[in-house]
């Protein structure tokens, strides 16, 4: 069920830093595809487990987000196991190299006390524009490498202080705006890149250290900004946050870090013009009890934000804001998203629903109708899958499984332990 509301308003902003880099490696592999079984692999689903790429090197026990480049038919999976990006050609279903430089390497899974540690593994974030592939790391460096080649452009450090991972970002649809978030920062904050598409570099003189007002996200409270995403209606990029202080306004305060007795605060969502240096931050889009993590735009720059009770316990349910209107609905009996890709395709978002409640079936693929927004379907995934997204000329859809022992979910959908990326099948629209 679905219910519309209206939402509110408010501003902010900030400034820049430096770098560079050269030189590179790309490792090739051959393909290993299992059938799909299981629990993860039902048959009376519309979205059908199609096969499993396996992934060649250590097994896949850390990994982030990825991304599809439909035109190169191309996804990308930031795998901190082996230390690079894996891609994999979506029209042969099969792993293609892997693109890492021996000379920087990425950070891979880091420990912290025996535990990994989110802030400083690495690689973590990554997008692609024809030959240029973007992939942020674990120390506060975003690394640019051409795909065709392997080799990398470029690096630039984002200038967190201490050294933690540049995340999640987006590109404008024409290539001139990149926009990466650091999320572990304190303050997180984002950096605003112009982007050269011919060498595939960014301007370091140019980019923006983009910051929201302490008013909105006080820093001293792990607080942090997660999945970007560009939309198109407005031209502005949209970024989820999944805690922002005052929401809802009190009294009493909620809480967003000072005191648990108070109930939680909800997120928001930051409305960035690209063009706008002295105050980037155009607006704070309050939500209503939705601490989101991804982002994602739909038709009509309707914007799925990927609500997580990770962030606000006992969110049930995601939210789908109009950019332009700021009407919402809710989309019931789905949440825990990280990671959240709207195919044209097939005309459907999908969520990288890890966190998704037991009460609502524990980590699924969620599957919501890109027109109506309800609910089509839950498939059960593996505990850690919370990366997803969608190649929209194939339709087919793409969830990192982590290694599990035989007799789990992702071991079945897999067909093996060690790990893999599940393709799914979508019904298609016609409309790509």
């Amino acid at each position: 069920m679905s219910t519309e509301r209206k939402i509110l308003a408010f501003p902010s902003c900030l400034l820049a830093p430096i770098l560079i880099g050269l030189v590179a490696l790309a490792a090739a592999g051959t393909a290993a595809a299992a059938p799909c079984t299981g629990p993860g692999a039902p048959s009376n689903t519309e979205t059908r487990c199609l096969t499993a790429v396996a992934i060649p090197g250590n097994p896949l026990t850390g990994f982030d987000i990825s991304f599809v480049n439909p035109q190169r038919a191309e996804y990308y999976l930031a795998d901190r196991s082996n230390k690079g990006v894996d891609v994999i050609d979506t029209s042969t279903n099969t792993f293609k190299k892997r693109i890492f430089d021996p000379a920087h390497p990425f950070a891979g899974v880091v420990f912290t006390g025996g535990v990994a540690n989110n802030n400083l593994s690495g690689p973590d974030g990554v997008v692609s524009r024809g030959r240029c592939l973007y992939a942020g790391d674990g120390d506060s460096t975003l690394k640019i490498f051409n795909i065709d080649s392997g080799a990398l452009l470029q690096i630039f450090n984002t200038g967190a202080n201490p050294p933690t991972r540049v995340d999640e970002m987006a590109m404008s649809t024409d290539g001139q705006f990149l926009l990466a978030a650091n999320n572990a920062a304190d303050p997180p904050f984002a950096t605003l890149f112009s982007v050269d598409e011919e060498s595939c570099l960014v301007d370091t003189g140019d980019a923006l250290k983009i910051e929201a007002d302490p008013s909105v996200i006080p820093s001293g409270f792990g607080l942090s900004i997660e999945q970007p995403a560009w939309v198109e209606l407005i031209h502005r990029f949209v970024v989820s946050v999944p805690v922002i202080k005052g929401n809802p306004a009190g009294p009493p305060d909620c809480n967003y870090g000072q005191l648990a007795s108070l109930s939680p605060c909800s997120g928001a969502q930051l409305v960035i013009d690209p063009t706008n240096r002295v105050s980037p931050i155009e607006n704070v889009v309050p939500l209503v009890h939705c601490g989101p993590n991804g982002a994602t735009v739909g038709p009509h720059g309707n914007v799925m934000a990927g609500c997580n009770p990770g962030n606000q316990a006992g969110d049930n349910e995601l939210t789908i804001v109009n950019a332009k209107t700021l009407n919402y609905v809710d989309v019931g009996k789905l949440s825990g998203a990280d990671e959240v890709w709207y195919n044209r395709g097939s005309n459907r978002y999908y969520t990288g629903s890890n966190a998704n409640p037991a009460a609502l079936g524990g980590p699924v693929l969620g599957v919501v109708e890109g027109t109506t927004n309800f609910l089509v379907e839950k498939i059960p995934q593996s505990p850690a899958s919370h990366s997803v997204a969608a190649d929209s000329l194939r339709n087919e859809i793409y969830v990192p499984e982590s290694a599990q022992p035989l007799g789990t979910v992702g071991a079945g959908i897999c067909g093996s332990t060690i790990g893999c990326v599940a393709v799914y099948m979508a019904p298609s629209t016609g409309e790509d």
